[in-house]
């Protein structure tokens, strides 16, 4: 548990970062913008991994994961279907479209509707931690976000044409099915589909 509250710590406390604009600001100017950029990065990764680690060390010791209740298995199917917006909103963030104008952060979005979907259809006290923590991530980024205008990885980038829109849908409905069948079993080592039954 213990390697899950570390790798935690050091990805989301190194997102917190940019939400303070003097903080970011500040180190880029001791530092220099390259190397802040290349130590975000690798502590991003950094954490990132020692989350997967510790997340799947808990898969594999259930003793140490307590669950807290047990979700129905309508939760399951809200999870898997919530799991397709995501995916488009996902994609949404990295290709100029109607979609990312519209909703202005589907990255955010697509954040916390991956967490509360995890969150509805998981019992155990590891999931609670990895996706409770996103979740409130998100929410709390997405009022930062809002307070100090920030635009996103795109910019002010606009589509160069609607056919951005079918792209972005085309792609994280690709995505999504990837991952329902067998991406989600290769990656975590659980398919949703028999989740479902």
């Amino acid at each position: 548990m213990m390697v899950l509250v570390v790798g935690l710590i050091l990805f989301l406390g190194v997102h917190l970062v940019p939400t303070s604009p003097e903080l970011r600001d500040g180190l880029k100017e001791r530092i220099g913008e390259v190397p802040y950029k290349v130590i975000f990065s690798l502590l991003s990764l950094i954490g990132f991994v020692v989350i997967v680690l510790g997340f799947h060390k808990l898969q594999l010791h259930p003793g140490k994961n307590p669950i807290l209740w047990d979700p129905p298995t309508w939760t399951r199917h809200i999870a898997v279907a919530l799991m397709l917006p995501a995916m488009i909103l996902l994609v949404a963030s990295v290709i100029p479209s109607r979609i990312r104008t519209a909703v202005r952060h589907p990255m955010l979005i697509a954040i916390k509707t991956w967490a509360f979907a995890h969150l509805i259809a998981n019992g155990d006290l590891g999931a609670l931690l990895l996706f409770g923590s996103f979740l409130a991530f998100a929410v709390y980024d997405r009022i930062s976000v809002k307070k100090r205008g920030a635009q996103g990885p795109l910019g002010n980038a606009t589509p160069s044409s609607p056919i951005n829109d079918v792209i972005v849908v085309v792609v994280g409905v690709a995505l999504y099915a990837a991952l329902l069948y067998g991406g989600h079993q290769w990656l975590i080592g659980v398919s949703p589909i028999p989740a479902l039954g």
